[in-house]
């Protein structure tokens, strides 16, 4: 790999300027181009191809460069993002159009998506959707649900407007610009050129007894820098999300309990790391018997992975309420089943990465996450040191979904730094990422439901176990967070939830997009559409007739005098169903084979943590020149946390988005914005957020001695307030600098109110709730098993939508994961661990979506705002599997819902 293909360069036209590296055999262009050239416009998203992220144009011609050894470029001309943006036309106008209408959200992949796109328009100006799917169906998205990218590169009407920025109006994303022209910097983007890297050793096995030979002696034979194993970890050999769980170790020491985990790491130069043979590695493994499924966990002769955690049970959440047994006893008619599915992955496009260095004694970690506090805190806890030797700055998060919530390459990165006082570098490989980081948790539930003559609910009983994996991440969080959910946003009187989570050798179960609530709302929706069909009653009317309303109890006990807004979702779906089951009954009467159905489910998820304390601070200042800033500390992984936040201090203060300074997320510089997960970002930052406004405003209007309805002019050295007296002054200049080179600031946290649940599950979980209801419409090829999904409706309550071209980005992405679950994703072990094996929904397999928004003002959201991100997951699934149960007269119990699983039900049921 270091001895060059000749003793001269190889001469290319890189963005229209001559390129002359030396090459290597073997090499990559994507390796070229990014670290010989410099060009980190260029995406690494799986080495395989299977993705596209690394797309760049050869001879106009859109290639892989992971893909394209890199000397078959000599004499050529190959072009990038950055090259395009600079000076092609048909990619400015189409960047200008990604913007217009949202299409770059973490943005990790709009580097492809564009590439791809620009080569299409030069053909093509007026392209149709099925052509803008052939041409990008190369490219894999993980967070827009692809049909805003579709409407960019067709150039249908703009989304986004030329407004001020302030609550309800739908701007492009504030950080935007920088996505689409690839000038964002992700976790692999950042390291200094030529630093040394980190290669980790993982077990092979799911289980195994290992035992580390003279690593120091292989590493000096091999021209490694160092090695780093559990030895060289000075504080506790253990990490965690849940005070009281940190039970991950960095290396496993003696037995490691998942294939993935790391036993050992190796630093030293790109080149030779790639010239080592891991066979060679001084490390013998002795493989061990292996619990892989959660019956195999809690047989009675199956060993215990961690003590303390008898039959392999992690922890047990409950609620209950009323008397479910008698309630079920009297019930007219029941439905019940069990109903089981897999794990899930993330597939974030950009894999786990970041660099480090010492910086005057301190350790600095830069590294994609989603909780740059927790990461502080769990390094502070591993490396042994005051947290005020630590600093975290997050770098630009190319997805994340929830994996990101757990710490991954951070306590490699600061230990490797810290040994050899260098900078270092490490980024998972697509094979690495989906062994190690976290995924959805597979489960196994069983719930039996009850209705009585009128169609009310009448008993409810529900049981749930979920495999955490080895270690425990967030499986406390899932097995608290589903039984208050089982139930569905529904009347439920007399009511009973279990779950719990159990330990098996597999890859840990982490948070992904609803906490274990979508595996939930699968078995009880399926069940409510069972319930309404023994009763005669049509499934949409039915959840209506039972939905929460102001008033009205939850299973916990907890009454809202408003903003229960799933009522209004599910009436806004009633044209759609009638209208689409019209449509499927015409479609069905005339073909045979392809059967179409319709189904409904509904959704809701409490924002932010259960019953347990969930601040943000967010900081403000304004500088002598007039400058307004904000310190955003809110992890933005492609949902538009920096766009909300933004819209809604703006709104507070009196002043345009568009003027705002954004600080990013810096453990040294930002206040804690708290993590990016549960969907609390815009409600709890958001609120923080506008209590710093407002305080900032208040503190500008005494001075001034003005209205409270004074408009602020923001200008050089000076605030001008106007009311109804006239206009005033104050003059910045003369007022005395603080510490950050603030004249003005203001600092402001909000905690949402909760109370803890008692014994039976009963209290105050979450200040506020979203609402969401959804139609699916699929064809179901009964011959084959296949399943096309032809349309969604998506009516979301989201309180306020703050903007509404993001509501709708949200949506979408949602609704394609959701996808994903029911019908194609399957993780295994051991077996689908790279993009080509473990499917993900591409461009061409997500049907038009209407996002109807409806708007229940919350009393505790800020302007009446709620959270979104993880409720339109939630009922995605169950929708499609009740229109499959719509177009086939089967209900399936396992999913996803593969061509071999359908096909075997249908076969079934008509032996």
């Amino acid at each position: 790999m270091n001895k060059a293909l000749s003793g001269t360069p190889t001469p290319f036209r890189l963005n229209g300027r001559e390129a002359a590296p030396m090459l290597f055999p073997g090499q990559r262009l994507s390796e070229v181009l990014r670290e010989g050239l410099g060009q980190r416009d260029v995406k690494i998203g799986c080495d395989a191809g299977d993705c596209g992220a690394c797309t760049v144009l050869l001879d106009g011609a859109p290639v892989c460069a992971c893909l394209t050894p890199a000397h078959q470029v000599a004499g050529r001309e190959v072009e990038t993002v950055q090259g395009l943006h600079a000076d092609d036309p048909v990619a400015s106008k189409l960047a200008q159009s990604f913007l217009d209408h949202g299409a770059a959200q973490c943005g990790i992949c709009t580097p492809g998506m564009i590439i791809s796109a620009v080569a299409l328009l030069r053909d093509v100006p007026e392209p149709t959707e099925a052509q803008v799917q052939g041409a990008l169906g190369g490219v894999l998205c993980r967070c827009t649900g692809y049909r805003k990218i579709i409407d960019a590169v067709r150039g249908v009407p703009s989304v986004a407007v030329e407004a001020a920025g302030q609550v309800g109006d739908a701007i492009q994303h504030l950080d935007g610009i920088e996505k689409v022209s690839a000038t964002v910097k992700y976790g692999d983007d950042v390291a200094p050129a030529g630093c040394l890297e980190i290669l980790v050793v993982r077990s092979p096995y799911a289980r195994a007894a290992f035992e580390i030979g003279d690593l120091e002696g292989f590493a000096r034979a091999a021209g490694l820098d160092a090695v780093l194993t559990a030895a060289d970890v000075k504080g506790q050999n253990n990490f965690g999300v849940i005070p009281g769980f940190e039970d991950q170790p960095v290396f496993a020491e003696q037995e490691t309990r998942f294939r993935g985990e790391a036993v050992a790491a190796l630093i030293g130069a790109r080149d030779v790391l790639r010239a080592i043979d891991p066979e060679l590695v001084p490390i013998t493994w002795t493989e061990l018997p292996a619990l892989q499924d959660m019956d195999a966990a809690q047989s009675e002769r199956a060993d215990q992975l961690h003590d303390g955690r008898d039959n392999n049970v992690m922890c047990t959440g409950y609620v209950t309420c009323g008397d479910p047994n008698a309630a079920l006893a009297r019930a007219h008619v029941t439905a019940e089943g069990r109903f089981e599915s897999g794990f899930v992955e993330h597939a974030y496009i950009e894999p786990e990465a970041g660099f480090a260095e010492v910086v005057n004694g301190r350790v600095e970690v830069h590294a994609c996450t989603q909780a740059p506090v927790m990461d502080l805190e769990g390094l502070e806890r591993v490396l042994g040191l005051d947290r005020s030797d630590i600093r975290v700055v997050p770098t630009a998060t190319g997805g994340g979904f929830g994996s990101k919530l757990d710490m991954s390459v951070q306590p490699y990165l600061a230990l490797a730094a810290l040994k050899i006082g260098k900078p270092v570098r490490l980024c998972y490989t697509r094979t690495e990422s989906m062994q190690c980081s976290t995924k959805r948790h597979p489960s196994d539930i069983t719930l039996r439901v009850g209705a009585d003559e009128t169609g009310r609910l009448c008993g409810f009983e529900f049981r749930g176990r979920f495999d955490t994996g080895a270690y425990a991440s967030w499986g406390p969080t899932v097995a608290n967070r589903v039984p208050v959910h089982a139930s569905g946003p529904y009347r439920v009187a007399d009511y009973f939830a279990q779950a719990k989570g159990v330990h098996t050798n597999n890859p840990p179960s982490g948070a992904f997009r609803g906490f274990g609530v979508p595996q939930a709302a699968i078995a009880q929706e399926s069940l409510f559409d069972d319930l309404a069909e023994k009763l005669g009653m049509d499934a949409l009317e039915f959840r209506i007739l039972n939905a929460l309303d102001n008033g009205v109890p939850t299973v916990c006990g907890q009454v809202f005098d408003q903003g229960v807004g799933i009522k209004a979702c599910l009436e806004a779906l009633r044209d759609a169903r009638v209208e689409e089951s019209a449509a499927a009954e015409a479609f069905n009467a005339q073909n045979g084979t392809i059967k179409r159905g319709v189904g409904i489910a509904s959704g809701w998820y409490g924002c932010g943590n259960t019953s347990l304390p969930n601040p943000s601070t967010i900081k403000c200042g304004v500088r002598a020149d007039g400058t307004v800033v904000l310190h955003q500390g809110a992890m933005d992984i492609g949902q538009g946390a920096n766009t909300v936040v933004a819209q809604i201090f703006a709104t507070a203060l009196g002043v345009d988005a568009g003027q705002i300074t954004l600080v990013g997320a810096d453990t040294d510089a930002t206040p804690d914005a708290g993590k990016t997960s549960a969907s609390r970002q815009t409600f709890v930052s958001g609120n923080a957020a506008r209590l710093s406004g407002e305080a900032l405003r208040a503190m500008i209007l005494e001075r001034l001695n003005v209205a409270e309805d004074a408009t602020l002019e923001f200008r050089a050295e000076e605030i001008q307030a106007t009311d109804a007296g006239g206009a005033r002054v104050l003059h910045l200049s003369v007022l005395e600098a603080d510490s950050d080179g603030y004249v003005l600031r203001a600092e402001e946290s909000y905690d949402p109110p909760t109370k803890p649940l008692n014994k039976d599950g009963q209290g105050h979980p979450y200040a506020q709730f979203g609402y969401a209801a959804h139609l699916a419409v699929v064809e179901v090829d009964t011959a084959l098993g296949t399943i096309k999904p032809v349309k969604f409706v998506a009516a979301h309550d989201v309180g306020r939508a703050i903007n509404p071209m993001l509501v709708e980005g949200q949506v979408h992405g949602g609704i394609a994961q959701g996808l994903g679950m029911a019908l194609m994703e399957e993780y295994i072990p051991g077996r689908t661990e790279n993009l080509h094996d473990y499917l993900i929904p591409t461009i061409g397999d997500i049907p038009p979506i209407e996002t109807i928004i409806i708007e229940e003002t919350d009393a505790h959201g800020p302007y009446g705002a709620k959270g979104l991100g993880e409720h339109v997951l939630i009922p995605t699934a169950p929708a499609i599997l009740n229109a499959i149960k719509h177009a086939t007269g089967v209900r399936l119990f396992k999913g996803p819902a593969i061509p071999s699983v359908v096909h075997a039900a249908l076969k079934k049921s008509v032996t």
